[in-house]
């Protein structure tokens, strides 16, 4: 399993309201990916494979899943509540993260190094990646897993039991 770097210092709002930031995420593994609510390309598939790693990693306490709004002027925390009951997100595991539009566009290209954009043809849709990423107890990338590839989603799984027996 290689490294990628680390991940930056952020500060976001979580649905709760709460302040999340990476020093409340250390010490714990956490797989990223990077969704808006009004989306109906990919993010609505990588939403649902999220609730299936949430019920198969629910005996591992360690293990975190976050979204991150690529569309933080739409995606209060209200609203990511609302989108989170839909697929059953637990409170305490996976968490919605928000914030400013820069900070968020600042951190998904150069802490993730994710690509995302607003389309050029409609303002509507953001280009962004489908990617999972993989993050170790140190804040340290461990990996990149297309979510519409089940082979990516089978060496995620894998990497991910690793990690928690470290």
């Amino acid at each position: 399993m290689s490294q990628y770097g680390s991940v930056p210092e952020f500060s976001l709002t979580e649905r709760s309201g709460k302040t999340l930031g990476l020093e409340q995420l250390r010490g714990t593994i956490w797989i990223a990916d990077f969704i808006y609510t009004d989306c109906e390309d990919t993010c609505p598939l990588q939403s649902a494979e999220m609730a299936r790693l949430q019920d198969e990693l629910s005996a591992q306490e360690v293990v975190k899943l976050l979204s991150f709004s690529v569309n933080p002027e739409k995606d209060t925390p209200s609203v990511l509540s609302q989108y989170a009951d839909r697929y059953k997100a637990d409170v305490d595991r996976w968490l919605f993260l928000t914030g400013g539009q820069e900070e968020i566009k600042n951190l998904v290209q150069n802490g993730f190094r994710l690509s995302v954009a607003t389309a050029s043809t409609d303002p509507g849709v953001i280009l962004h990646s489908p990617r999972f990423v993989l993050i170790d107890r140190q804040a340290q990338i461990r990996g990149y897993y297309d979510s519409r590839d089940t082979e990516a989603l089978q060496r995620l799984r894998r990497d991910v039991s690793i990690l928690t027996k470290r």
